[in-house]
């Protein structure tokens, strides 16, 4: 005897589906497995400024391309787990991920350039970013937190409204 909503639940989803799912997740873990691999990749880099080969010959303004390549590794590995993170989180509050990923998508973009300056001016292009990006997402968490409770919106706006110290604004955002 076959029981119905138990075959409806096990051929609710394609299986094809699944196995993109199975081969697309096999992909993310086998990259997150390999991340102290590509961290480690600097040391196989020559502890000189001038780099010649063969084929070709590279000059770095960071000393040595051992340092350039520990400078390149130590912003693409977070930013890479980052990303898989971004992309693959699914709550509501994953927008605000994108915060440290620009942060070390202006590092790295400054390591490229071959700006020596490393992690000193970035914040002042996140800093535009952190305004749009944290209230946008407190708002939602505001506006989910109403819905859950069954608050209306039209108490949220009056207490938005409403004249507080700072020092009462900080201690709201812990209640």
């Amino acid at each position: 005897m076959s029981n119905k909503s138990t075959q409806q639940k096990l051929d609710h989803q394609p299986k094809q589906d699944n196995k993109y799912s199975l081969r697309k997740g096999g992909w993310i873990v086998l990259i997150i497995a390999l991340t102290p691999l590509l961290f480690y990749l600097y040391k196989n880099f020559p502890d000189q400024p001038i780099w010649e080969t063969s084929f070709f010959s590279l000059k770095t303004n960071y000393g040595s391309w051992f340092n350039y390549t520990w400078y390149l590794t130590s912003k693409i590995v977070p930013l890479l787990l980052f990303l898989i993170w971004f992309f693959t989180c699914k709550h509501w509050w994953h927008w605000i991920i994108l915060v440290p990923i620009a942060m070390y998508t202006f590092q790295l973009w400054n390591i490229i350039s071959q700006n020596t300056s490393v992690d000193e001016i970035e914040i002042y292009y996140i800093i535009p970013m952190m305004m749009v990006l944290v209230p946008a997402v407190y708002l939602v968490r505001a506006k989910l937190f109403a819905k859950i409770r069954g608050a209306d919106l039209q108490s949220f706006e009056e207490e938005l409204g409403q004249q507080r110290s700072l020092w009462q604004q900080i201690k709201d955002l812990f209640n």
